[in-house]
């Protein structure tokens, strides 16, 4: 699994017009899944998105969880994080998971973030999505399952 992560102020994805996902603070979560990811690289990744300290304390430092200062998620599949540029100018894609497999280990992602206790808002799976964000910091995180195997 693959998740960049952005620190946001405020963010929301749209289908059309139609707002479907928002959240005023927390993290946008842009996520990618491969055929080979298990419910353990689902489980490492919850784990270290809701312990990461990277909101400020009193002391300006990044030392806070989400969970510390009350933030959510808008987490939005994007199998593009799968893309292979070595070769020609148009990406190759076949690294991505196969859409049925895909759906349900994000669905499953999403569930285990909101049983750690966190407001997870979603856009639509396969859907041609409008994410717009305010990245506070900016803080980037990227995330690869790939390199814990």
């Amino acid at each position: 699994m693959r998740v960049l992560l952005q620190r946001s102020r405020q963010a929301q994805v749209k289908i059309g017009e139609t707002v479907v996902g928002e959240i005023d603070h927390g993290y946008v979560l842009l996520v990618g899944i491969e055929d080979a990811d298990t419910d353990k690289d689902v489980a490492y990744l919850v784990r270290k998105i809701t312990n990461l300290r990277v909101f400020e304390d009193a002391g300006g430092k990044m030392n806070l969880s989400i969970q510390a200062v009350s933030g959510s998620i808008l987490s939005v599949s994007q199998f593009t994080l799968y893309a292979d540029t070595r070769k020609g100018n148009r990406p190759s894609f076949t690294a991505a998971g196969q859409p049925a497999f895909a759906k349900e280990m994000y669905q499953k992602f999403n569930e285990q973030l909101r049983a750690a206790g966190l407001t997870v808002a979603t856009g639509e799976f396969g859907a041609d999505m409008q994410v717009s964000l305010v990245n506070d910091g900016p803080v980037t995180i990227w995330f690869d399952t790939n390199q814990i195997r």
